[in-house]
């Protein structure tokens, strides 16, 4: 296999598990839009959470970003990111408390929205923070997968301690499909499978949330909070306006 064989193959693999999200989970994605403008109509912050590891990167998709939601709150757990040092987020994101804990931290509320993303669904600031969300009173869209749910080891140490899976603490489940081992392109010859695609299917279900949420704000005559690019000529006079509203409730801008 060649080099333009091994990228249409990735790009068959990648392609399809969109399309596939699409067509299985388009309903769910347009009913979590309808959610996200219920918040705003109700002038709420859209709570964002990715429950350690690589989906954390969603938070920081959603938050500040040209074409985004200007009332994204994200719920930043530093020490469950990439960006601390490896091993440490990956104990840190297996103990308890951590999760429950940035839930108080932000404040959620009766009838707060939260979105969490954690392809697992399984570890304990996932759980937590799901847990800490329900007995606050807020709702959760849960961003994860059955493949996950339905294959790990109810004895496996990554588990909560209760074994829960993050879609039993949902209102709304959306599934990412993402596949048991994350990775499961294999280069000829090598036995280990590389090029992980959940990042990319995720940050897919997030946007299309948006475009979701957008139509429905727009469906019932409201003017959807978007920030335009601040690289722009006018972006940051544009953007000024949406940070005046929001710049006070939202912790991290």
């Amino acid at each position: 296999m060649d080099t333009i064989s091994r990228g249409q193959d990735y790009l068959k693999n990648v392609t399809g598990k969109l399309a596939a999200v699409e067509a299985r989970q388009a309903g769910a994605i347009a009913q979590a839009g309808a959610m996200i403008a219920d918040a705003y109509a109700q002038d709420r912050l859209i709570h964002v959470y990715g429950g350690g590891g690589h989906t954390v990167m969603m938070v920081c998709e959603m938050f500040f970003r040209a074409g985004g939601l200007a009332n994204v709150n994200p719920i930043f757990g530093h020490d469950i990111s990439p960006l601390c040092q490896a091993l440490k987020y990956l104990e840190i994101e297996r103990s308890t408390g951590y999760g429950a804990c940035l839930i108080r931290y932000y404040g959620l509320a009766q009838d707060d929205l939260l979105i969490i993303f954690h392809n697992i669904g399984f570890n304990p600031t996932t759980i937590d923070a799901a847990a800490e969300a329900k007995k606050r009173g807020a709702k959760i869209i849960a961003v994860s997968s059955h493949y996950w749910r339905d294959n790990l080891p109810v004895d496996h140490p990554i588990r909560h301690p209760s074994k829960k899976h993050l879609f039993e603490f949902a209102d709304l489940c959306i599934d990412d499909e993402n596949p048991y081992g994350d990775a499961d392109y294999k280069v000829p010859g090598f036995a280990v499978p590389v090029a992980p695609t959940s990042t990319m299917v995720d940050a897919y279900i997030a946007h299309r949330m948006v475009i979701e949420a957008v139509a429905e704000m727009v469906r019932r005559g409201l003017s959807p909070p978007i920030f335009r690019s601040a690289n722009l000529p006018e972006g940051d006079a544009f953007n000024a306006q949406l940070l005046a509203r929001y710049r006070q409730r939202v912790k991290d801008l």
